[in-house]
């Protein structure tokens, strides 16, 4: 069991990248958009199509919260749905021109962003830090879906 002040430092930790990151922020990544929203781009440009039932699951956002995100990503000109070939009861939500473009300006920024974060670090510490942050995010996947850490 880990000590319970390494539980406060590790929180204290990703309370803070939470707002160095912007998160904190009504929009995030330059993008205008709320964070749910440029993970929606981000996710969908990196997984291709995919259906609001699947986007949800991969969010973790409710089903009612993925619908108003999914009309106003689509009525901004990010988004389109188009009948899926397997299923003719589903949609496929996937990227538009725009949506691409505004992947791309979310890869600009997050990249950036991390660059310039890394610039303070030694080669050892970058690889460190995504080490550490991959076996983390891992951790916390598998504490929420009751499994464990590979």
């Amino acid at each position: 069991m880990a000590e319970l002040s390494l539980i406060d430092d590790i929180r204290a930790a990703s309370r803070l990248m939470v707002r160095e990151l912007g998160f904190m922020d009504a929009t995030v990544a330059a993008s205008g958009y709320p964070p749910s929203a440029v993970h929606t781009i981000l996710e969908i440009g990196i997984r291709g199509p995919m259906t609001s039932g699947e986007l949800g699951d991969f969010l973790r956002l409710e089903k009612s919260s993925v619908s108003r995100l999914v009309r106003k990503l689509i009525d901004c000109g990010e988004l389109k749905e188009t009948p899926d070939e397997a299923d003719a009861r589903s949609k496929l939500l996937s990227l538009t021109a725009k949506g691409r473009r505004t992947l791309e300006a979310l890869h600009a920024f997050g990249r950036q962003q991390v660059r310039g974060a890394l610039a303070a670090l030694t080669p050892a510490e970058q690889r460190t830090v995504c080490e550490g942050m991959m076996l983390y995010a891992q951790a916390l996947r598998a504490s929420r879906v009751g499994e464990t850490v590979a």
